[in-house]
């Protein structure tokens, strides 16, 4: 900043000149609090690493190694309606609901885990030629997140890759990616270890905005690391929105004002057109 002044002023612009540049460099992308609208039970020993909710239930994929599995959980109690316990060799990531089927991805093993939403039977598994961390679905196809600042665009019957876009926030990259959640025509992604939702156009990967989560994380799991901020769902037909964290005690419906959250895309903050 104090460079771009320097040069302004040798120029000769006049100080007015740069008092009015000033506002227009620092605006950046918006950064908008959340208002918390619900708190509901969460499963404290619960390592999110997946989350989704569609016809009243929420779908859970959890984490470490010996302790995975994949659930169906009741959104008013907390309740585990159902539960399917992973491999100990593999470890659960993302969740994502494309086709009638849910994808279950692994972190290192390279498998993704295909399951019947109905009781959680497997129904096959295909290759992941990346770390897994987070999935979703967008307009039929499977993205996936892999850590690094990569979202790729997956045909979910092959696991082909149809396309990527790099995520960046006012020119620079944002690694880490996790969980991801498509809201309202974006994908909302889960930064691992930052306390900030990023919502991303998905047709050029720019960061249109930032969700502030950072007065959720509860103080009971505050003390380790690991239990970050993890977990976004949607409800389409609502335009409801949830977000949790690994071991939270609750999950929190929230609403992010300026953000519309419904099944239409979000207004002012880019194109919807495919990767």
């Amino acid at each position: 900043m104090c460079s771009i002044i320097r040069r302004l002023a040798q120029g000769g612009l006049t100080l007015l000149a740069v008092m009015l540049l000033l506002p227009a460099l620092a605006a950046g992308v918006p950064v908008l609090p959340v208002v918390v609208k619900a708190r509901l039970p969460h499963d404290p020993s619960a390592f999110t690493q997946g989350l989704l909710y569609r016809d009243g239930v929420f779908y859970e994929s959890t984490g470490l190694y010996g302790r995975s599995s994949l659930r169906r959980v009741d959104p008013a109690t907390g309740r585990v309606l159902a539960r399917r316990e992973l491999p100990r060799e593999l470890f659960g990531e993302g969740l994502a609901l494309v086709g009638g089927f849910l994808y279950q991805l692994t972190w290192r093993e390279g498998r993704v885990l295909l399951a019947d939403p109905a009781d959680l039977s497997p129904r096959g598994e295909l290759a992941l030629p990346t770390e897994g961390w987070g999935a979703c679905g967008l307009d039929g196809r499977l993205v996936v997140s892999d850590g690094s600042d990569q979202l790729v665009f997956y045909d979910p019957k092959t696991m082909v890759a149809l396309g990527s876009v790099a995520v960046t926030d006012d020119g620079r990259p944002v690694s880490r990616l996790n969980e991801l959640e498509t809201v309202a025509g974006r994908i909302w992604a889960n930064v691992w270890g930052d306390s900030r939702i990023a919502v991303i156009d998905p047709a050029t990967g720019r960061v249109a905005a930032w969700v502030d989560c950072s007065g959720l994380r509860p103080g009971t799991v505050a003390v380790d690391f690991e239990n970050v901020l993890n977990g976004i769902a949607h409800d389409p037909a609502t335009g409801r929105v949830w977000v949790t964290g690994k071991r939270w005690p609750e999950m929190y419906e929230i609403a992010v004002p300026g953000l519309p959250t419904g099944a239409a895309p979000l207004s002012g903050l880019g194109g919807g057109a495919k990767p």
